[in-house]
C-alpha cells in the first residue's frame, strides 16, 4: 500500500495567507463558512477548482489527486491504510477541511470527490472544454496592442502604493494622492483606517500591522473584506469569487475580452482597476489586461517584483540599521518606507538614498497615541533590518527594545473604565449582600470593605439597581 508522507512543520515564519502544512489560506477558511449550494455553483467553474486546488495544503492536494482519477468509491479503511502512524492527525485534519469545503463529503462507508468538483478539476488539468472559464482572449485589432509587462507592473505598483502611502500619511499633515471613494470605504470597513471624532480617516493599529505584511497578504486581506461586502452591494458572491480566481489563471501581458463576463463581473472592473489588479485603456473599454497582482493571486510568485514592498530589493535585504544610542539609519529612497518610519521615528536628515533619525520618547508616544503598539514597532524593525544587523545576536539592541516597551508601559499605567460607585450602605450586611450579588454577575472592578463601597461595570448597573430596589421593597413590606 502507498503511504501519505507528512512533512515536518516549517520552522521559518510564513505569511498569513501563504499555504503551509498546518495553516490554511485565508480564502480557504472563508470558503469553509459558505453553504454547499454556493460551493457547488462555484465548482462548476474549472478555473475556480484549479485555483482552490492550488490553495490547499500539500496533504489535502495529495488526497484530492489520489481520488481524482478513480472512477469508483473507496472505503475509508483503504484510505486510512495509506497513512503512516505519525500522520494520523494531519490526515484527519485534511479530511475535515475537505469535508467543510464539500470537496470530499464525509462518509462512513465510501469516499469519493464531489462529482462537480471532480469533473471541473479534470477539465482544468486536461484542457478540455470551451466554456471560457479561464478567460477569453481579446482579438488583436491592430490599433491597441496589449500593454508591455513593464507597463503593467508600473501601473499595479503605482495603484497599490497610492493606497499604502495614503494610509501611512494620514494624520501627518501631508496630502498624498487620494485613492477612490470605493477604496477608502473598503479601508474603513476593514478596520485599517478610522475616522476619530468625525475627523479625516487615520490609520489604526490594525492598519499599521497591515503595512508590515507583504503585498500578497495585504491584497488578500482587502479582497476578503470585499467578498464580505458583496452581499450588501447586491452582488452575486459566486460570480465575484469565480472572477477573482479566473484572473489568477490568466496570462500576464495579454488582453482579455469583457464580452463573456456577467453583469456582476463587469461591475467589478472599476473596483479592480482601483486596486491595481487590472488595467483598461478606458472605463468603457471592452478589453482588460490583468496585472501581476491578479495573475499571482493563487501562486507563490511575488505580486510586485519591482516594488520595495515585495520580495526583492531593499525589502528582502533590509534597509534599517539601529544603534544602541537609538539612532536609526534607513538606506532607502522609497517614499512609502520613509512615511512608515515617520510614524514612530523622529527623522532628522535626508539624503538621496539615506534617511537618518532617532527613536525618541516623543516619537514613540505619538505612535502609541495612534494605536501602534511597541511589539509592532519592534517587529517592523526586525523585519526590515539591514543584512549587517542580522549578524547581531540579538538582532536589535536589547536596550532599545526594552526602552520602547517601557515607554508603552508609561502610557498604560492608568486605565479608565466606565461604571458606577456603590456606597452609603445602611449596614455591613446590606453591603456584603449586594457585593456578593455583583460578584456573581462578574462586574466588580474594585471594593473597599472598610468604607462599605465598591465600583461596578457599566453593563451590570441595571441588574444591581434592580436588586437593591427589590431588597428595599421587601424590607419595607
Amino acid at each position: 500500500m502507498p503511504s501519505i508522507t507528512i512533512k515536518a512543520a516549517a520552522t521559518e515564519s510564513k505569511d498569513a495567507n501563504t499555504t503551509t502544512d498546518d495553516v490554511s489560506h485565508s480564502l480557504v477558511t472563508f470558503l469553509q463558512s459558505q453553504s454547499q449550494n454556493m460551493l457547488t455553483r462555484l465548482y462548476q467553474k474549472p478555473s475556480a477548482c484549479l485555483s482552490i486546488f492550488r490553495l490547499l495544503r500539500p496533504l489535502e492536494r495529495q488526497i484530492v489527486m489520489n481520488l481524482l482519477w478513480l472512477d469508483i468509491q473507496i472505503p475509508p479503511s483503504t484510505m486510512a491504510a495509506w497513512v503512516t502512524r505519525e500522520g494520523k492527525k494531519p490526515y484527519q485534519d485534511a479530511l475535515s477541511t475537505l469535508a467543510r469545503l464539500h470537496i470530499l463529503p464525509p462518509s462512513t462507508t465510501k469516499h469519493a470527490l464531489n462529482p462537480t468538483f471532480k469533473s471541473s478539476l479534470r477539465q482544468a488539468i486536461t484542457g478540455g472544454g470551451t466554456s471560457g472559464s479561464f478567460g477569453v482572449l481579446a482579438e488583436n485589432d491592430g490599433k491597441h496592442p496589449p500593454p508591455e509587462v513593464e507597463a503593467l507592473d508600473a501601473y499595479a505598483l503605482e495603484r497599490w502604493e497610492t493606497i499604502l502611502y495614503y494610509m501611512v500619511s494620514s494624520g501627518t499633515g501631508q496630502f498624498p494622492a487620494k485613492p477612490s471613494a470605493g477604496v477608502l470605504y473598503l479601508l474603513q470597513r476593514s478596520g485599517l483606517m478610522a475616522s476619530i471624532r468625525g475627523n479625516a480617516l487615520q490609520i489604526t493599529s490594525t492598519g499599521f500591522q497591515f503595512l508590515l505584511h507583504p503585498p500578497h497578504v495585504q491584497l488578500w486581506e482587502l479582497l476578503l473584506q470585499y467578498l464580505q461586502m458583496a452581499e450588501e452591494r447586491q452582488m452575486d458572491l459566486v460570480e465575484v469569487i469565480s472572477f477573482l480566481l479566473m484572473l489568477s489563471t490568466t496570462e500576464l501581458g495579454k488582453d482579455y475580452s469583457t464580452e463573456n463576463l456577467s453583469a456582476t463581473q463587469k461591475a467589478m472592473l472599476e473596483d479592480l482597476r482601483d486596486y491595481g489588479l487590472i488595467k483598461q485603456r478606458t472605463a468603457t473599454s471592452r478589453r482588460f489586461s490583468p496585472t501581476r497582482l491578479a495573475t499571482t493571486l493563487t501562486s507563490s510568485s511575488p505580486p510586485l517584483p519591482t516594488s520595495a514592498g515585495s520580495g526583492d530589493g531593499s525589502h528582502a535585504q533590509g534597509f534599517i540599521v539601529l544603534e544602541t544610542n537609538y539612532r536609526l539609519y534607513a538606506y532607502t529612497d522609497n517614499p512609502l518606507q520613509i512615511a512608515v518610519l515617520n510614524l514612530f521615528v523622529t527623522l532628522k536628515s535626508r539624503f538621496p538614498n539615506l534617511v537618518i533619525g532617532a527613536i525618541t520618547r516623543e516619537s514613540v508616544k505619538k505612535a502609541l497615541v495612534n494605536g501602534i503598539t511597541a511589539d509592532q514597532i519592534i517587529s517592523y524593525l526586525i523585519t526590515h533590518a539591514h543584512p549587517q544587523m542580522r549578524r547581531n545576536k540579538p538582532l536589535l539592541p536589547v536596550t532599545v527594545q526594552d526602552q520602547v516597551r517601557l515607554w508603552e508601559l508609561e502610557k498604560n499605567r492608568m486605565k479608565s473604565q466606565e461604571g458606577y460607585l456603590y456606597t452609603a450602605f445602611a449596614s455591613q450586611a446590606d453591603y456584603e449582600y449586594v457585593l456578593n450579588y455583583a460578584k456573581q454577575l462578574d462586574v466588580v472592578l474594585w471594593e473597599n470593605a472598610s468604607r462599605r463601597c465598591f465600583f461596578g461595570r457599566l453593563e451590570g448597573h441595571a441588574n444591581i439597581r434592580g436588586f437593591i430596589e427589590r431588597r428595599q421593597t421587601a424590607g419595607n413590606a
